[in-house]
């Protein structure tokens, strides 16, 4: 949900149906930008609410009688069905759909003929390319044998399960529900049920984590015979509930040193299992298990996200939608898109993020891409160590992957 794509064509404006006092949040449409497209579906709802999370997601008691899983999906068709009719009057064909992701929140609670419902409203609309990538999110606690073998029917690829951590005390600091033993268990049922592709997530430099229960987690992601591994230090956001307990020294904020090291062990021990990393937090056993739908963010393709607070990217435009359910809801209704917000890029931000994300990336970023300083602080980049010259590619060490904010400031300074 954060990359851009090229700018051309002919643009298009949205139709003004909305109320007039939200014309200027309408964005202005552009053709395709050439790059793979994908779809992201949120789904806001969530059974309880982790601690450290501040996505765009609401338990029932937050919700109340506002919204429901149903509300929301009639919402999601209506969204889909008019982004389509925006899209058709562009001048160039929309493209075949490479990749669906839905994520939130918890997909899962949608249950498996809920999902199937999402992936057929996206059908209704869109054409699937042949060989489509289909992933959802799901969290352990709310999958089962039958839920997989619903996914698999429906035209479902790949699953992504939230482990975190096999530790139960980091799990409660977390305030993850699952029991350790979930995740992995989760993970072979969905390889059980023929999904060939299966990524397990991982949070580490939790307060109390040690270097124990790092290894029994990456232990526990080996046992499961998954293909991927995506895992993320622990960021203390504003505003949520771990912020408040470490601002009250109820528990300490992670430590820098210990997220590297901690980086570097799971590095090691991935890599030495055949998880091969190809962004700086994702390991893949081969190029077919690579994620294509992040990959598409990464690399500057364009993209339809739908539901509350979903981003969008089409041909150098973004917009997002309204946030909370219900109001997502009454926009879709009124008869357009739900959008916020809009902006059209310019030259300078594409740049800006093409630099950012691409930098990431195990096959490393064109030099032709950057300007003349920015050339020059790559000759400094890699003089300090920090990335090599593979080609025409630079293309991170494994210090440099530690310090790839810092080399994405020197690029752009």
């Amino acid at each position: 949900m954060r990359a851009t794509g090229h700018t051309g064509g002919v643009t298009s404006t949205v139709p003004d149906r909305l109320p007039a006092a939200d014309d200027s949040l309408v964005p202005v449409l552009r053709d395709f930008g050439g790059g793979p497209f994908g779809i992201y579906i949120h789904v806001p709802f969530c059974a309880t609410r982790c601690g450290y999370c501040d996505f765009n997601t609401y338990t029932a008691g937050e919700l109340g009688s506002s919204s429901s899983p149903q509300s929301w999906f009639e919402a999601l068709r209506g969204e889909l069905a008019t982004a389509a009719k925006e899209f058709d009057a562009l001048p160039t064909e929309t493209p075949a759909v490479e990749t669906v992701f839905v994520g939130g929140g918890t997909p899962s609670l949608l249950g498996g003929d809920g999902l199937a419902n999402v992936l057929d409203a996206i059908r209704e609309n869109f054409t699937l390319a042949p060989g489509a990538e289909v992933t959802t999110e799901s969290n352990p606690e709310s999958t089962s044998p039958e839920f997989f073998d619903r996914l698999r029917a429906a035209g479902y690829t790949r699953i992504s399960l939230g482990m975190q951590s096999a530790a139960q005390h980091v799990l409660k600091i977390l305030d993850r529900t699952h029991t350790p033993g979930r995740a992995v268990a989760a993970a072979r049922e969905a390889r059980a049920a023929g999904f060939e592709h299966v990524n397990l997530d991982l949070i580490y430099g939790t307060p109390g984590e040690t270097d124990a229960d790092l290894d029994a987690s990456i232990d526990a992601v080996l046992s499961a015979g998954v293909d991927h591994v995506s895992a993320y230090s622990l960021i203390v956001e504003d505003g949520t509930a771990l912020a408040r307990r470490v601002r009250r020294g109820e528990l300490p904020a992670p430590d820098d040193d210990v997220l590297a090291a901690r980086y570097e062990r799971l590095d090691t021990r991935l890599e030495a299992a055949g998880l091969h990393w190809y962004e700086v937090s994702n390991w893949a056993a081969s190029d077919a298990a690579r994620c294509r739908h992040n990959l598409g963010y990464w690399d500057g393709g364009d993209w339809l996200g739908a539901g509350p607070g979903a981003h969008s990217h089409v041909g150098g435009t973004r917009w997002w939608n309204v946030k909370h359910p219900a109001r997502y809801a009454d926009r879709v209704i009124a008869g357009g898109l739900p959008a916020a917000g809009w902006e059209s890029l310019t030259d300078e931000e594409r740049y800006t993020e093409r630099v950012m994300l691409t930098v990431r990336l195990r096959t490393g970023l064109p030099m032709a891409d950057l300007d003349a300083d920015g050339r020059r602080a790559a000759d400094r980049i890699i003089d300090d160590g920090l990335a090599v010259l593979t080609g025409d590619h630079l293309i991170l060490t494994d210090r440099g992957r530690l310090l790839a904010d810092a080399v994405v400031r020197t690029l752009l300074t």
